[in-house]
């Protein structure tokens, strides 16, 4: 699945389409505008992992233009397995672009380095999104996942045209325990065993697993946001990351339109492989 915006050029994901929302650049995402809230700082979340479905869809941040698509281990495609009570991803999944958990940068919370990808949201409104969707979100808070020595942030972030997105204001994170309560219990449930079935230990979190507040997880998106310039300067090393992209001016990446459509035209047509097996739909039942 590769991007357009509302012009219809192709662009990456990953590289073009602001982090914040509301700026400048936004009238070359194909997303609704909204007004910010007063002093209320928006987000550009892209959604890879539409709620209540299990493929691992990703942005393909070693291909050209970073098209979405499902990521595939030892030959085979990935899923996430149920693991009672919860069906698939238990909200939107993506990731906010022009951010970078550089592998080299050793966070100084955590004492990880980063997991060489954007940084990761879920979003926890009430409609379901589509895979590539731009949706506008205001930030709640963080959970510090770490995952095989990497520090893998999760942000958690509701979409502004929420009906509760107005009551939810994330100054303190138990806000969205007063709304939604038994959500964020059952997030840090859902990232502990999500491996489990793959014969993989539990994860382990910093923090004892518990979730920072909204000024908190901006300062990590900032920082993170200031990875990916290097990285798109070339000031930081990226190793086999690709960073094409249309509209970062200043960027040595940069490339013309015409160079984003061959791109495009000259990638593998996706074929609808293997059809999805039943094993995907089971049931799994760890103790807590």
């Amino acid at each position: 699945l590769f991007s357009e915006n509302a012009d219809g050029k192709y662009i990456s994901p990953f590289h073009d389409i602001p982090l914040f929302a509301g700026s400048k650049e936004d009238k070359e995402i194909p997303a609704k505008r909204s007004k910010t809230t007063g002093s209320e700082v928006l987000f550009n979340m892209i959604v890879e992992v539409p709620r209540w479905t299990n493929a691992k869809m990703e942005i393909a941040t070693e291909e050209p233009l970073n098209p979405i698509k499902q990521d595939i281990k030892k030959g085979k495609l990935r899923y996430v397995a149920n693991i009672f009570p919860h069906k698939g991803y238990i909200w939107n999944y993506g990731a906010l672009p022009q951010t970078w958990e550089d592998p080299n940068h050793t966070d100084n919370t955590t004492g990880c380095c980063g997991d060489n990808d954007p940084i990761d949201v879920c979003e926890i409104g009430s409609k379901i999104r589509s895979s590539g969707e731009i949706v506008q979100v205001k930030v709640l808070g963080v959970l510090a996942l770490v995952d095989e020595g990497e520090t893998d942030w999760k942000i958690i972030a509701i979409s502004v045209d929420d009906p509760e997105a107005q009551k939810i204001h994330g100054k303190d994170i138990d806000d969205v325990k007063k709304h939604k309560p038994g959500y964020l219990e059952a997030t840090v449930d859902w990232f502990r065993s999500y491996k489990v079935p793959d014969g993989k230990p539990e994860n382990q979190f910093a923090f004892n697993g518990e979730f920072k507040d909204k000024d908190f997880a901006v300062e990590i998106i900032k920082s993170t946001h200031e990875c990916w310039k290097a990285l798109l300067h070339k000031k930081a090393d990226g190793g086999t990351i690709k960073c094409t992209n249309v509209l970062v001016s200043g960027s040595p990446f940069c490339c013309s339109e015409e160079d984003a459509r061959s791109i495009v035209q000259s990638a593998p047509v996706h074929v609808n492989g293997d059809s999805v097996s039943p094993e995907v739909d089971s049931w799994h039942f760890f103790p807590k």
